[in-house]
């Protein structure tokens, strides 16, 4: 097998030397140009696995070179060497289509990291890679998410996956993982409102033993488990200010300073994150930093609603009633129950979707699901009349609800005689919804 093969384009002889002396130590063979104009010459003369170019050369910069290799060279990675501090350059080369960036002085270990990961995404394509995590349906907006998903698996870019509770952000952020370069190392979710807000930065960054009372031994961070991997930051709206400032620059600077550690450790770790909040909405009402959103938002993924792709619940309910005949006989639905479905808007989306099939199932009496086992809101019972209610500090909804439930299921019951099959009747309700709601109200 030939080794891998990478162009390095930069004006100045030392960084080229240096850049070349690196790769070949990692068995890497080098061809080098100054200029852009040498670049584009030298491109489709061999098969380059990666390009290394610097922002600013002779004639050009480094986001042109980036432009012209993604529309006639896109299965090769480049990254580019940008100044110190300089984000809003690399940001803008990663929105162009670089695969990363390593800002200058060069640090040579984030460098071999870089060029590990290009070269493996180069001897295996995204494409050919399998997951054990699957995203279902055929639908447009599924097929425009996988072809979204593959191409994100080949960048190291920041991804932001927005969309409302239960559309499978997280499965999204992991088919990104699994697809890319970073598929061998840890991929670390987070639930950033599920923190206090007091032990976040422990949490996120480590701690050294006797940094703080309670601190008994040291403690590895969130971003330390992830490294060389994924951290994905679901609910990151929830992040308070202060945590959003040490993420900013964790992610600029690509390094992170445990608490009770006088320096920083540099870090390897790509984010994805996720929220079913307007974040850019929250950031015009200033509850959210607007430069940390830039920096986190450098490409955005919409997922869409379970009630924009409707197509796809037949797949996905055949795909939960087949997780759940594990536990007994096979299951099917009716016609009629599937027709509910595909009509229902599913406000809690996908999770929704798992979680009514999955009372269907403890409802259904042989191995059909019927429309009334599904209990979806169309068929329950109308609501009493709201009457007068004034809520203190002791009110508490759901007993009030039930209280009210109770009531109206005991009244029919009585009316008549106990007949539960009369008494579903009167409450326009199946009969298998009314046992449904006497064991759940403890009326048995």
């Amino acid at each position: 097998m030939s080794r891998p093969l990478a162009l390095i384009v930069d004006d100045e002889p030392d960084i080229r030397e240096l850049i070349q002396l690196t790769l070949q130590r990692m068995e890497i063979d080098t061809v080098t140009a100054a200029n852009l104009t040498e670049a584009r010459q030298i491109l489709g003369k061999q098969n380059f696995s990666l390009c290394l170019t610097d922002m600013q050369l002779p004639d050009g910069n480094g986001i042109e070179l980036v432009e012209h290799m993604r529309d006639r060279f896109p299965d090769i990675p480049v990254a580019v060497v940008t100044a110190h501090g300089s984000m809003d350059t690399a940001v803008q080369a990663l929105k162009a289509g670089a695969f990363d960036f390593v800002a200058k002085p060069v640090d040579l270990a984030i460098l071999r990291k870089l060029v590990d990961s290009a070269v493996k995404l180069t001897l295996s394509p995204a494409e050919d890679r399998r997951s054990r995590h699957t995203l279902l349906g055929e639908s447009k907006p599924m097929q425009r998410i996988r072809s979204l998903i593959g191409k994100l698996a080949r960048s190291q870019a920041p991804v932001y996956i927005s969309g409302e509770s239960g559309t499978g952000k997280e499965l999204v952020a992991h088919l990104i993982h699994d697809k890319g370069p970073r598929r061998d190392k840890p991929f670390v979710p987070v639930n950033c409102g599920a923190i206090p807000a007091e032990l976040m930065e422990s949490e996120f960054f480590g701690h050294k033993k006797g940094s703080f009372t309670g601190a008994n031994t040291d403690k590895q961070g969130l971003f330390q488990a992830a490294d060389g991997g994924t951290l994905f930051l679901d609910e990151i709206a929830e992040l308070p200010m202060h945590m959003q400032v040490k993420l900013l620059r964790a992610i600029q600077e690509k390094a992170i300073r445990p608490i009770g550690e006088q320096r920083e450790t540099p870090i390897d770790v790509r984010i994805l994150s996720a929220t079913h909040k307007d974040l850019a909405q929250l950031v015009s009402d200033g509850g959210f930093r607007q430069d940390l959103y830039y920096r986190i938002n450098v490409i955005q993924l919409p997922v869409p609603p379970l009630r924009e792709r409707r197509d796809d619940i037949p797949a996905l309910a055949e795909h939960f009633l087949k997780q759940l005949e594990a536990d007994g006989a096979p299951l099917r639905l009716s016609s009629e129950a599937m027709k509910a479905l595909c009509h229902y808007p599913f406000p809690g989306n996908v999770r929704e979707l798992e979680n009514v099939l999955e009372r269907a199932v403890t409802l259904a009496e042989g191995e059909t699901i019927q429309a009334d086992d599904l209990l979806l809101p169309e068929a329950e019972v109308s609501a009493p009349q709201p009457v007068d209610v004034e809520p203190d500090e002791d009110f508490a909804l759901e007993d009030y609800l039930g209280d009210i439930e109770r009531n109206v299921i005991v009244s029919a019951l009585e009316k008549a005689n106990y007949n539960k099959t009369a008494a579903a009747k009167l409450l326009g309700i199946s009969f298998r919804a009314l046992r449904y709601r006497l064991k759940k109200l403890e009326l048995e």
